[in-house]
């Protein structure tokens, strides 16, 4: 079985990039406006596929590059999923942080009520923090709008709950 890819969103594409993110992909967004060579160059050395709106940036040999002319992220989700045959895991769902994009590790609720909004705290779930910038995150009812609007794209199993 292949690798899960990992993507390279130029900064035309930061919603992608979080959708991306929240589907459990390692999609690193270019938030600090490199130049596309420099893009490119990184996304061919980390081995990710190259996700723009750019259509006069060149082809590389090796770097898979998609170019997205869509202007809606779902159209653009969307187009990535069928392009690259993406088979969304409902057990990655919300497993990357979408600030920074590291894997979340799953936190003792005691550790993490001092650090949520008092109305979470009364919430039955899990609390995941990320080991980079600290965020700490929970399922509460966006997770639930998320997964709907994934069903509506048919990137999530409508049978499915979380």
């Amino acid at each position: 079985m292949a690798s899960e890819p990992a993507f390279l969103v130029d900064a035309m594409l930061g919603k992608l990039a979080r959708w991306l993110i929240l589907l459990g992909y390692d999609a690193a967004f270019d938030s600090q406006g490199r130049s596309d060579l420099e893009l490119l160059e990184l996304a061919h050395r980390e081995g990710r596929v190259f996700l723009t709106r750019d259509a006069k940036i060149p082809d590389v040999s090796g770097l898979r590059k998609l170019v997205l002319r869509e202007e809606r992220f779902e159209a653009q989700l969307t187009r990535v999923a069928k392009e690259l045959a993406l088979r969304p895991d409902p057990g990655r769902l919300f497993s990357r942080c979408t600030y920074c994009n590291r894997a979340l590790d799953k936190i003792p609720r005691e550790a993490a009520l001092p650090l949520v909004p008092p109305l979470v705290r009364s919430l039955d779930t899990d609390f995941f923090r990320c080991p980079s910038c600290e965020r700490v995150y929970w399922r509460g009812t966006h997770t639930e709008r998320t997964i709907k609007k994934l069903q509506r794209l048919g990137l999530y199993p409508a049978d499915k709950k979380r």
